[in-house]
């Protein structure tokens, strides 16, 4: 590391922690056990920007099935529970969703669109919804909606790797990113 990066002191203690442990710790971040394991596999980081990395390249390389594990520990856009979820995670996707302000109208419209998305491509809807309004995020899901099965995969694998990379920052303590940056 060079003298003038400053050391980032939750990656140096994280780095230090069992493998068991380390896996647990980073498993919020994204959800997928497999995703978490696979960087814990590659630590210690001297840098953000190297687990930064680490975690794009695993989640790359991830089946889709494990894909599927990290979905579904997010909620429905405007819903609080997800079918799997640790507590730290539920509580960033509060914070990831609250901009959106939904009132019932827009709730209802969301609520009829992700149970047609959902049964159209068989997973929730995934948005880095961080800063996005109801309205955005609504014509997102209609938008997306118009994509094959094949294409709005690969859509939402990029959304999961977009927020996995702003709660790798927030857990690093970073500044904050906008989900069009990571």
């Amino acid at each position: 590391m060079s003298q003038q990066e400053p050391v980032n002191t939750i990656l140096e203690n994280w780095n230090r922690l069992e493998q068991e442990t380390a896996t647990k710790v980073i498993l919020p971040c994204n959800g997928s056990r497999a995703w978490a394991i696979g960087v814990v596999n590659e630590y210690p980081f001297d840098t953000p920007e190297q687990i930064f990395a680490a975690s794009d390249k695993v989640w790359r390389s991830l089946p889709e099935s494990d894909w599927q594990q990290a979905f579904d520990s997010h909620p429905r856009i405007g819903e609080q529970k997800a079918k799997s979820a640790t507590q730290q995670s539920a509580t960033w996707s509060e914070d990831e969703q609250s901009a959106a302000q939904l009132d019932a109208e827009t709730q209802q419209k969301l609520s009829a669109a992700n149970k047609e998305y959902e049964a159209k491509f068989g997973h929730i809807f995934l948005i880095c919804a961080t800063g996005k309004s109801a309205n955005e995020i609504l014509a997102s899901l209609h938008q997306r909606l118009k994509n094959n099965a094949a294409t709005e995969l690969q859509e939402a694998a990029e959304q999961q790797r977009r927020i996995t990379q702003l709660r790798l920052r927030k857990w690093l303590e970073l500044p904050a990113a906008r989900c069009e940056e990571v």
